[in-house]
């Protein structure tokens, strides 16, 4: 797989709904990729999605993505809100295929 054409997997450009929440609400949702396999599907920073309740259907925009590699590549969703705690979520691309979609609830944690 090629970097050179983007969107040249059919992978790279599906669609899944993402949905999350946290207690409390208003808190800023970002993702990056996580990779096993950085030569095929780089890792990324972070990008800002949105604050919670945060749902919408896009697609990932993975380059290099396909279902045989999909195992190999994680989605980390984090969840910050001032005076919490970060709140970190892995989720596996594969299964995310699978279930078209990427969902969590997030229970922020004071800071002392």
């Amino acid at each position: 797989v090629s970097r050179d054409n983007p969107g040249a997997t059919a992978l790279e450009r599906t669609i899944i709904r993402w949905n999350f929440d946290s207690e409390p609400r208003g808190a800023r949702v970002f993702w990056r990729v996580v990779s096993s396999i950085p030569s095929i599907v780089k890792n990324t920073n972070e990008t800002y999605l949105g604050s919670t309740p945060y749902e919408e259907t896009r697609a990932f925009n993975i380059l290099g993505l396909s279902y045989e590699n999909s195992r190999d590549v994680t989605v980390e969703v984090t969840v910050r809100k001032a005076g919490y705690m970060d709140q970190v979520k892995r989720f596996n691309v594969r299964q995310a295929i699978d279930q078209q979609e990427i969902s969590s609830f997030f229970e922020l944690v004071k800071k002392d």
